[in-house]
């Protein structure tokens, strides 16, 4: 698939193309793994048949199912959550990235909420409340 972007938020086939490329990477690392449909459907607790529909990508698929066959599998949910967030920002997702190895992305994904977390409690720590300030006042 060439690479291009995903289109406008609010064109449904976003979510449906989410759901293909999603669908298609369940059914490749259940394949590596060896494991049929059915006792994989038996695992994540689905049928078989909509198992067939999540690995195919129908758009009418609950993104809740293909969080639980990710996980069954032991894959992230990146290719799931990063492209959500693009679309929940009003943001264009390159189509691309659905294909690859989302791992990097994830962990510069994760290393940014973590240290905007750090920053903010670093400020708080050395930001003079204003409420010490009052207490002080007080006191006098």
């Amino acid at each position: 698939m060439p690479l291009q972007a995903l289109p406008n938020a609010r064109d449904p086939s976003v979510l449906a193309t989410i759901k293909l490329m999603s669908g298609r990477r369940i059914e490749m690392m259940r394949r590596f793994g060896r494991i049929t449909q059915e006792d994989f459907a038996a695992t994540v607790g689905i049928g078989t048949r909509w198992l067939r529909e999540i690995e195919a990508g129908n758009p009418k698929s609950r993104l809740d199912d293909h969080f639980r066959c990710a996980h069954a599998l032991g894959l992230s949910t990146g290719h799931l959550v990063i492209p959500l967030l693009f679309i929940e920002h009003g943001r264009v997702f390159p189509r691309g990235l659905l294909e690859g190895d989302l791992s990097k992305l994830e962990t510069v994904c994760i290393d940014a909420i973590a240290q905007h977390n750090l920053d903010t409690l670093s400020r708080q720590l050395l930001t003079p409340a204003a409420d010490d300030d009052a207490d002080e006042n007080t006191d006098e």
